[in-house]
């Protein structure tokens, strides 16, 4: 049965909007990939406000396909280090083909994730392949693209919230389930890792695309 309701829309004048638009994206110029954390705390409802963020995020029939696993337990942040470095030594000792590696060179990266359990939170994201209600499998569709955009909005939300921030996909991930107690359903999609940088942190001295390599405009 439908059900709908009359959008709450504001026009803005174009100057405003073009404004906004440039301001923001100022903004994500700014965003990087930090891999040296502080341990210093942060606020648990600024981190659960972002969360409530990702999920106003669009998704296919509004199945909302996704499960978000706050984790600030130190404990459980060890655990998730553990197995995570395990993976990551298959991967670095001979799982990856010489050009992945070579690729990666330039960051610096390899199998010590110590940011797993200095940084205060990592937040899991799980893809909710399908639901079983009333013993039926009912399916979701566009799980992964509805995932990835929920994902996109939350290090959009910690960005703008002067959080850093570190995507982490330890491959595989399955751990991750048994770990955090999540049902068979859910497939682990990555680890955002959050909070404040270290005083010393480092970014490798890159730069982005220009605009008429990423976009084509008609008009």
């Amino acid at each position: 049965m439908k059900s709908f309701v009359k959008l709450n829309y504001v026009k803005i004048p174009a100057k405003e909007m073009f404004e906004k638009s440039e301001a923001f994206e100022r903004l994500m110029k700014k965003r990087r990939t930090v891999r040296t954390f502080s341990d210093k705390p942060v606020n648990i409802d600024v981190i659960k406000n972002c969360v409530r963020a990702a999920s106003y995020a669009p998704s296919g029939a509004n199945k909302q396909p996704w499960h978000f696993v706050i984790v600030g337990n130190k404990e459980i942040k060890k655990k998730i280090r553990i197995a995570a470095e395990k993976e990551e030594r298959e991967f670095y000792s001979g799982r990856a083909p010489e050009s992945w590696l070579k690729d990666l060179e330039p960051f610096g990266t390899n199998e010590n994730k110590e940011f797993l359990e200095t940084a205060p939170y990592l937040i899991v994201v799980f893809e909710e392949k399908y639901k079983t209600l009333n013993g039926k499998v009912v399916k979701n569709y566009y799980t992964k693209e509805s995932v990835g955009i929920a994902t996109g909005i939350l290090i959009t939300a910690l960005h703008f919230s002067n959080l850093v921030t570190l995507t982490h996909t330890p491959s595989p991930m399955n751990f991750l389930n048994e770990i955090l107690n999540r049902p068979s359903n859910e497939k682990p999609f990555l680890i955002v890792v959050a909070g404040y940088p270290a005083t010393n942190a480092e970014v490798p001295d890159i730069t982005k695309k220009e605009f008429n390599e990423i976009a084509t405009i008609f008009v």
